[in-house]
């Protein structure tokens, strides 16, 4: 199948955790071909290599102009960040009116709408291209009421919860699911953020652009949809933010209204506070955390590390003394993979 050719707008944050939904693309999408990277701190470079030291073939371009000398059938221009509140980045303003005045589509995983700012809709409207809000929430009738109906589903279900936000959750959810498929096990992933969309998910929704009344009913349609169309064997659940993260709590809907009997629990064993700022207080051990979710009914079934922080050395030590901690499979999805957890799956199925 022959994905559209697209550009990803990070311009000056690529290596920035708030470019999450670049480094989420940079790792693979099946929706678009992501033809380079808008950067202007990195141009020159492989956006793989900047991302984790992994050539991708995915050139960083300085601008607009730079990108569009070397491909002239670019048809979208991603906006590659994810920021505090979803607000847009006013040097990326320039960038997407270029696109547009280029007959170049752009989409949006903020908040920050551009269908709402009137001078772009115009600019869009005359140049023939789209402007599309991923994260633009669903109209009313379009909602669906948790309705209970979850617990005919016989696949089990699986939640990838976070100890914070920016853990890896989603790239985690992936790996296990392209794990799964290697080794036959047909498994779906029920995405629930706007990358996963842009990675090429087929069953989800945007998690914090859902009325919260409809929250659990808009996770459990996905699931039940999902479960009738494919019959999967597993049932993957991108998890968002965390149970105890106080900006915004998050994790029991999916162990609860999505049935999530088994979790796999991210942690970065070197970040001590809430989105690394500590006024939000000490993130709680991982030993507690995997406590709680029990009192939720779902086991942990392994936990995966995120590195950020460590040396190669001091990872596979964190991995090795919460083995033994935890009598539990402890993947390090970037360095090693999650193969490490598909016993632990096929003991379930």
């Amino acid at each position: 199948m022959n994905r559209p050719k697209a550009m990803v707008i990070t311009n000056g944050l690529l290596d920035h955790s708030d470019a999450k939904t670049a480094h989420g693309l940079i790792r693979g999408t099946e929706r678009f071909e992501v033809a380079g990277i808008i950067d202007f701190k990195q141009a020159g470079r492989d956006a793989g290599e900047v991302l984790d030291g992994k050539h991708r073939g995915i050139p960083v371009y300085a601008d607009l102009d730079a990108a569009m000398s070397a491909h002239n059938d670019l048809r979208y221009c991603i906006i590659g960040v994810a920021t505090v509140g979803g607000i847009l980045p006013p040097d990326f303003l320039r960038i997407i009116e270029t696109a547009i005045q280029n007959r170049i589509s752009v989409v949006n995983g903020l908040h920050d709408y551009l269908n709402e700012r009137p001078n772009l809709v115009a600019l869009a409207a005359e140049y023939g291209v789209e402007l599309i809000d991923i994260r633009r929430p669903k109209k009313r009738a379009a909602l669906h009421f948790w309705s209970g109906d979850i617990f005919s589903v016989a696949a089990p279900i699986i939640a990838v919860l976070g100890m914070d936000c920016a853990m890896g959750k989603r790239t985690t959810c992936r790996l296990i699911r392209q794990a799964c498929e290697a080794e036959g096990i047909r498994a779906q992933m029920i995405y629930t953020g706007q990358t996963g969309w842009l990675q090429g998910g087929q069953y989800g929704f945007i998690f914090d652009s859902t009325l919260n009344d409809f929250i659990s009913g808009e996770l459990e349609h996905a699931i039940l949809q999902c479960w009738k169309e494919t019959s999967p064997d597993i049932i993957l659940l991108e998890g968002q933010s965390a149970l105890r993260n106080p900006s915004g709590p998050a994790g029991s809907e999916f162990l609860v209204s999505g049935n999530a009997k088994y979790t796999v629990l991210v942690h970065a064993p070197k970040r001590t506070h809430f989105e690394h700022t500590p006024a939000w207080g000490a993130i709680p051990s991982v030993q507690s955390e995997i406590e709680l979710i029990r009192h939720y009914g779902s086991t942990v079934i392994a936990v995966a590390l995120n590195t950020e922080d460590c040396s190669t050395e001091e990872a596979y030590e964190f991995q090795r003394t919460l083995e033994a901690e935890l009598n539990l499979p402890v993947l390090l999805p970037l360095q090693e993979g999650v193969q490490k957890l598909l016993p632990v799956l096929k003991t379930i199925l």
